[in-house]
């Protein structure tokens, strides 16, 4: 019933945790103490709760059990499709308080926050690289190792990101979803079109 009254009765006397049952405040002490008991098999990774390891064992089994029903795109977690379908709403409750980025993560934000601090807390080990985020080091490396995971099933094409894949397929496709509101040039990616625009600006003249 304590669900119902809002009642927890149990607290953390070292943050402001409360919550009902004694098995929920065990399991919150143990991020004060650092104890992890469930640890993956394959890689390094621990954890604080058993559903927890079960959801991160789907990345390496590759399960990808939550779906879309909008588009085809599936997730591990169902926090992640929630997350998701913010995009269909069009919903970005997390706003900078220095620009007018919003976005759809709480995390998305604190990463953002760091353009504004320049901080870059991921370096290269074999250049002088750094970087705001951990994914953006790890793309990286792959100029490095010359490995490119992504390949074309039309031609030879082969590349490091899946976002530069992404915007090869237009040109199998024919798909061009940037236009000039000036003329009816169209193009493949944002920066042709801000190049375009320069002749009806002037920008690329020369004085």
């Amino acid at each position: 019933m304590k669900i119902h009254t809002g009642e927890k009765p149990v607290s953390c006397h070292i943050c402001e945790y409360r919550c009902i049952t004694k098995s929920n405040f065990l399991r919150h002490m143990k991020i004060h103490t650092g104890e992890k008991p469930f640890s993956c098999n394959i890689c390094e990774y621990r954890c604080i709760r058993k559903s927890s390891l079960q959801t991160h064992m789907k990345i390496h089994t590759g399960e990808k059990s939550v779906s879309c029903n909008i588009c085809e795109d599936r997730f591990i977690r169902k926090c992640d499709l929630q997350t998701h379908m913010k995009i269909h709403t069009g919903e970005k409750p997390f706003s900078c308080n220095i620009c007018e980025y919003r976005c759809t993560r709480k995390s998305d934000l604190q990463t953002h926050m760091k353009i504004h601090t320049g901080e870059k807390p991921f370096s290269c080990n074999i250049c002088e690289h750094r970087f705001i985020r951990k994914c953006d080091l790890q793309t990286h490396m792959k100029i490095h190792t010359g490995e490119k995971p992504f390949s074309c099933n039309i031609c030879e094409y082969r590349c490091i990101t899946k976002r530069n894949f992404q915007r090869h397929m237009k040109i199998h496709t024919g798909e061009k979803p940037f236009s000039c509101n000036i003329c009816e040039y169209r193009c493949i990616t944002k920066s042709c079109l801000q190049r375009h625009m320069k002749i009806h600006t002037g920008a690329n003249s020369f004085s």
